[in-house]
């Protein structure tokens, strides 16, 4: 997304516990940010030719490198099948799923070769003959997320839980994703897009956003609560504290580096701590919080010390997501997307990314990355 222009607060203080490090700031109200943009279609559908080939980052193998094809076939309107959709893709984000799709170190194996990518936003340019009722349209821009399709009929379907569905086609790791100039998807789960958020800006949304928003929503959280959140300065993170203030929760941010602390305090954070620097996480968060502990906590981070501190730093009946409740929240299904995006193109959050094009695959196993990684296929 877009540099931040969110207001600092007016005043920052820095807390010494013993040899402990914590900054704390004063609450604010949550940011609000202007939005000018209204996005206008940059092609013309009546004049538009679906090209025969295209450009897409391609993982040839398990384990191998990025590759980059310039002569990729791109699926025709004829080829398409009813409930399909063909999508120029205008922009894409880049999550860590995509490297562990890449390494092959997950116990599941992605398909191979594979097409990376499933958080792209792009324009549909053609819809499957014989498709009934879709809720979608050639020309409308909609966005495609780590949950391409589902059958709709099964338990976990019809209780909500798409996600969850044993059939369920995932975007580039079990049919090709959004690591390319077209991508073809599936109408009734892609998402709509408001005209008033930037293609980069929704794109991150799609799996970061969706997937924290969904985690606090059922974290059983009341406005004025305090939520810990480990990683608050990486691409889900950052994104977690924004819904966390949205929903008026009070943020301890977890993490590490100057640069991370300043985007964490910018988006709302009341608390931050350095784990690099803190001699006692459990006990900062406890004094952050009154002694009590924090009533619920969004582990945004790979590190499994993010789950076993959390344990000690809960108040009792306090809820970790990821006496304790621990409760399970994967991705989310079509109407936390909806929820999602419609709370991102309010101006209560915002993705911040860094935006560059799929030719330049991002080091993400660094973890130094300081918000989102977006890929500009307009300008590949």
């Amino acid at each position: 997304m877009s540099l931040l222009r969110t207001r600092l607060a007016n005043t920052t203080a820095v807390l010494r516990l013993s040899t402990r490090r914590v900054t704390t700031q004063t609450p604010r109200s949550i940011p609000v940010y202007p939005r000018p943009h209204i996005y206008k279609p940059t092609i013309d559908m009546s004049q538009f030719v679906i090209p025969k080939t295209q450009t897409v980052a391609l993982i040839e193998k398990s384990g191998g490198h990025i590759v980059i094809k310039n002569d990729w076939p791109v699926k025709q309107q004829s080829d398409l099948a009813p409930g399909e959709c063909l999508v120029k893709i205008d922009a894409t984000g880049c999550c860590h799923t995509d490297l562990h799709a890449a390494l092959g170190d997950w116990p599941l194996k992605a398909k191979s070769p594979l097409i990376g990518g499933h958080e792209g936003v792009g324009i549909i340019v053609a819809i499957g003959s014989n498709t009934a009722h879709s809720p979608v349209k050639i020309g409308d821009r909609v966005g495609i997320k780590w949950l391409a399709d589902s059958c709709l009929n099964c338990e976990a379907c019809r209780n909500g839980r798409e996600q969850n569905c044993p059939d369920a086609k995932l975007s580039g790791f079990n049919v090709d994703g959004t690591f390319s100039e077209y991508t073809v998807s599936f109408v009734n789960h892609v998402t709509p897009i408001p005209a008033n958020m930037p293609s980069d800006e929704a794109a991150s949304i799609l799996c970061a956003g969706v997937t924290v928003y969904r985690a606090i929503k059922y974290s059983q959280t009341q406005h004025g609560d305090w939520i810990v959140l480990p990683g608050a300065g990486g691409g889900l993170g950052h994104l977690a504290i924004q819904y966390a203030r949205a929903r008026g929760l009070r943020v301890i941010a977890i993490d590490s580096g100057e640069e991370k602390k300043q985007l964490c305090l910018k988006l709302g954070a009341e608390v931050w701590i350095d784990f690099k620097e803190s001699k006692d996480i459990v006990g900062d968060v406890k004094a952050a919080t009154n002694g009590l502990g924090a009533h619920s906590a969004v582990v945004t981070t790979a590190s499994p010390s993010g789950y076993t501190q959390a344990v000690d730093y809960l108040r009792t009946g306090g809820t970790l997501m990821a006496s304790i409740s621990i409760l399970g929240s994967y991705v989310g299904n079509r109407a936390d997307a909806f929820e999602a995006i419609d709370i991102a193109s309010t101006d209560t959050s915002r993705s911040t990314s860094r935006q560059k094009t799929f030719r330049s695959f991002p080091r993400l196993k660094e973890g130094k990355v300081a918000g989102r990684v977006v890929f500009d296929l307009c300008k590949h």
